[in-house]
């Protein structure tokens, strides 16, 4: 935490109030301030996007060496079409293709409004195996007004030029009385840097739903 000051302390008094005359701009980022070297991990806001009626959602800038770890953050996805999945998928060519090799794995818990139907398990039919097609995010999303997904996608070291890429996905989604939520990860099979992902439906447009693609600082 940095450092406070003597001339700040003083106007601390016994009671542990500070008086009001020694509150500035100055002291209150005296108090709030971390150095580098004690500083939790930082979320950068480095770009959002918001889906109308789209076909993807495409983030081509923004992710190169300036982090290790990138978090891309997905709030309120509503598709046009019923009972489809939210997808992703890499590329190593700034978005000309998405048709990076990928192998992942996922298990998912779900459970629905009456109680009487749960589930907690392995789900192979969101596997790829060394597939270059998009990863499901999602179990299919219902269309109605009150059925959306929201979720997380953390990308790390994507542009190494030595290792394969690994992510991990998190989301939870509404469709037809039901509530899912799934966990994918993997890695994508590429000493090549990753500069550009997109977001898509396994059919039909993005009808609403924002994006935040997010740096973790660096210590």
């Amino acid at each position: 935490m940095g450092s406070i000051t003597r001339s700040f302390a003083n106007n601390i008094g016994s009671s542990g109030i500070l008086t009001a005359s020694a509150v500035t701009n100055a002291t209150v980022e005296d108090v709030t301030s971390f150095d580098n070297a004690t500083s939790p991990a930082t979320l950068v806001l480095l770009s959002t996007q918001t889906a109308s009626a789209s076909a993807n959602i495409s983030f081509t800038t923004g992710i190169d060496s300036t982090y290790d770890e990138y978090i891309f953050k997905f709030i309120n996805i509503h598709p046009a079409n019923n009972d489809f999945s939210f997808q992703f998928n890499l590329s190593t060519d700034g978005g000309s293709n998405y048709n990076v090799t990928k192998t992942t794995t996922s298990f998912r818990a779900y459970h629905n409004e009456a109680g009487t139907d749960t589930f907690l398990g392995y789900d192979g039919g969101f596997d790829l195996a060394q597939s270059t097609g998009f990863q499901p995010i999602t179990t299919g999303i219902g269309n109605a007004n009150d059925e959306n997904a929201s979720g997380t996608l953390t990308l790390f070291n994507p542009s190494s030029t030595t290792y394969v890429k690994h992510f991990i996905v998190t989301s939870n989604k509404t469709s037809n009385t039901y509530n899912s939520n799934d966990y994918i990860a993997g890695y994508a099979n590429t000493t090549s840097a990753i500069n550009a992902v997109r977001f898509q439906m396994g059919s039909g447009n993005i009808d609403d739903g924002i994006i935040k693609l997010y740096g973790v600082k660096k210590s």
